[in-house]
């Protein structure tokens, strides 16, 4: 293994997987192959990731029920979004690999960002901020108001 790269005991995701305490670590939902988190340094309010349980690099390497049940927590995932933020669309992304702009480029996850026309400001580049209207405590409380990972979705 490349020792630039970090190994799975290594990996954020696998710690927090591992862990149980969710309201710390920002996780919203667990499914039985994937897990829904916020992301720490959010783009906006309701920037989540949908992150499969097994450390993989690659969509290609999941097995089946695994990727199913990715993308399905990220439709629903999608469903609350728009029901508590009523945003104009979204950015949904995968960044496989460094060069791609993966953060954590060992163990694959999906991006949801909720967009607004006109939330992109100059902050960020005059003054080196970002401004977020909420906090993440207030945006995992929506989040665990209207639950993604709602029993019914897993029966099958």
């Amino acid at each position: 293994m490349d020792a630039s790269k970090p190994r799975q005991e290594d990996c954020l995701f696998c710690r927090v997987s591992r862990e149980t305490n969710d309201k710390e670590n920002l996780v919203v939902c667990r499914s039985q192959k994937a897990f829904v988190i916020l992301n720490k340094y959010p783009y906006n309010p309701g920037h989540i990731m949908i992150v499969p349980f097994r450390h993989v690099p690659s969509l290609e390497l999941l097995e089946n029920d695994e990727g199913l049940q990715l993308f399905r927590l990220t439709s629903i995932a999608l469903k609350v979004l728009r029901d508590i933020y009523s945003p104009d669309g979204f950015n949904v992304g995968i960044n496989i690999g460094r060069v791609a702009g993966a953060g954590i480029e060992q163990h694959v996850h999906v991006h949801i960002v909720p967009r607004w026309n006109g939330d992109s400001n100059f902050m960020p580049i005059i003054g080196h901020t970002k401004v977020l209207p909420e906090t993440l405590d207030e945006t995992y409380k929506k989040l665990n108001q209207k639950s993604i990972c709602n029993e019914e979705v897993f029966d099958h």
